[in-house]
Parts: structure tokens; C-alpha cells; sequence
């Protein structure tokens, strides 16, 4: 879908630098280059600024500065959330200012833990380890079909993915919109007392094949280290496959061998989430 209006919006890139020149270094693109390049076609005549949050030296907006926007994005990230420095606090402390003013957020993986901690709920390591490159038989629960979010969208769905904490702990206002048996938090709804509403998803719609598969390669080490290939060698196959797919996306032999289908492969069906939020939260916000 394309909306034909003027949207102003704050896309939060929530690395710190030292993580965004390393994955300049291994050619991944960065956070915010990943919602860019959704948005964008989205929303034609929009107005995009990016936040580069996690550094200590960028003025975060506050008072009447964080109305000048129609909604705040966040980003993936590689900091931990429960981890009091700096770099973290400050990003709760902006989400929670963001909710007292009452303009809409969204967030994905990263999102959906600062929606959940910044509106008074909890995260911790997910104990079942990192899920990741995609997250299989994402369920929605019966909040989940009844939201807006989810207008359009299979009830049971597969999801680009790559984090090691979880929500364990949903806040005052927060509703599960989703879950799978890795993780039990896979989507909420927030809704902050007397302020503004937080739509968020632990896995990752922003993301296409080709980015995911460039994300595994540059964190093979990881992935080997934590089992899930006996050497780094053998991730070369598997991203090789994937990219090969998401350049020949109706080659059903690979959809076979990788197990994807058109809820990985179709933006119009993976970026739902992201339309919605634009179209049910945003856009009426706007026009209030």
C-alpha cells in the first residue's frame, strides 16, 4: 500500500557506533537503512530523520521537539537492556518521554523490549538461547487476530529473526499479540497510561532474505560458537542458498530446501505490521 501523505517520522538506529562500523565492515546494512528502504516507498512524500540514539553525544528531542513527529521507529540493536550504562538508559528514557507525549512508536526485536521496559515491564536472556534467521509457526493470539496490526495477516506466520533475550514480563497496558515455542513474546501492543501506544514485534518485517542471509555471514563466529554449525565453513552454504532465493524467489526447489514460503518472500505479506501501524495508529493520530 502507498499513502499518499506528508508523514513526518523519527527512524531510531539504536546500535552504538562501535556496532555500525562493524557491520559497515562485513557490508550488512545498517538498522535504519533496513526501515529506510521499506518506508520509503510506503510513504512517497514522507519526511525520514534518523536518531542515532546510543551515542552519548547526539541531543535526544524532548518537550514540544518530540511532537515534530508523527511516529518513532526503533531498530534492532546489539546492547542489552537490562544493562544499566548509558548508552541503554537513555534509550528507555526517551521511549518513556516519547509515551508521555503521545506519539505513536513501532519497533522490532529491540522495539518490542523497549516497549515492554520502558512502559514498566522486564527482559531478560531468553534460556532457550538466540533464535535466529527465522522464526518458524509464529502464532497469533486471539488479541493478536482482533488488532489492528495484524489486519491482513495469517493467523500462523513465519518471521525474520535474530536476538537472545526475551519479554518475560509484560507491562500495565501491554497486551501479547503473538508468541511461538521459542519465544513466548513475539509481538505486543502497549498502551501508556495517559499517553501513547507502542506496536512492536520481536522478529523483524523491516528485513529481506538477501539482508538476513548477509546478517548470518557476518555472525557465523557466534553461530558456530553457540552450535549451530560445526564449523564456520558450512554457514557459507546455507547463505549462499538464501541469497540465491531471494534473486530467484519462485525457485521451489529452494523454497523446499529452505523452508520458506510467501510470508518470508512477499513484502505484502511480511511488511504488514509496519503498513498497519502506519495506516490504524499513525496516520488518525495525525489527523487528530
Amino acid at each position: 500500500m502507498t499513502f499518499d501523505v506528508s508523514l513526518s517520522l523519527c527512524v531510531i538506529n539504536c546500535y552504538p557506533q562501535r556496532s555500525r562500523r562493524a557491520l559497515a565492515l562485513t557490508q550488512v546494512a545498517q538498522a535504519h537503512e533496513l526501515y529506510l528502504n521499506m518506508l520509503r516507498p510506503m510513504v512517497p512524500h514522507g519526511n525520514f530523520d534518523v536518531l542515532y540514539v546510543a551515542d552519548l553525544d547526539t541531543a535526544l528531542p524532548e518537550g514540544a521537539a518530540l511532537n515534530s513527529y508523527d511516529g518513532y521507529i526503533w531498530t534492532g540493536s546489539d546492547l542489552t537492556l537490562y544493562h544499566d550504562v548509558p548508552e541503554v538508559t537513555r534509550q528507555i528514557e526517551l521511549s518513556r518521554a516519547i509515551y508521555r507525549a503521545g506519539v505513536p512508536q513501532y519497533g522490532s526485536c529491540w522495539g518490542v523490549q523497549m516497549a515492554a521496559t520502558a512502559a514498566g515491564g522486564e527482559v531478560k536472556l531468553n534460556p532457550r538461547g538466540r533464535e535466529w534467521s527465522i522464526a518458524r509457526d509464529i502464532r497469533l493470539t486471539d488479541a493478536g487476530k482482533a488488532h489492528p496490526m495484524y489486519t491482513g495477516k495469517p493467523h500462523r506466520f513465519d518471521g525474520f529473526i535474530m536476538h537472545l533475550d526475551e519479554v518475560t514480563q509484560i507491562p500495565a497496558g501491554g497486551t501479547l499479540l503473538a508468541a511461538n515455542e521459542h519465544t513466548p513474546v513475539q509481538a505486543l501492543s502497549v498502551k501508556y497510561p495517559g499517553g501513547g501506544e507502542f506496536w512492536a514485534t520481536q522478529y523483524h518485517p523491516e528485513f529481506t532474505l538477501f539482508e538476513m542471509a548477509r546478517l548470518i555471514d557476518a555472525r557465523k563466529k557466534p553461530l558456530t560458537k553457540e552450535g549451530f554449525f560445526s564449523e564456520e565453513s558450512e554457514v557459507a552454504g546455507l547463505v549462499g542458498q538464501m541469497i540465491a532465493l531471494s534473486e530467484e524467489p519462485e525457485n521451489g526447489e529452494l523454497r523446499q530446501a529452505l523452508n520458506v514460503g510467501d510470508d518470508i518472500l512477499d513484502d505484502k505479506i511480511r511488511q504488514l505490521e509496519v503498513e498497519n501501524w502506519l495506516k490504524y495508529l499513525v496516520i488518525p493520530a495525525m489527523n487528530r
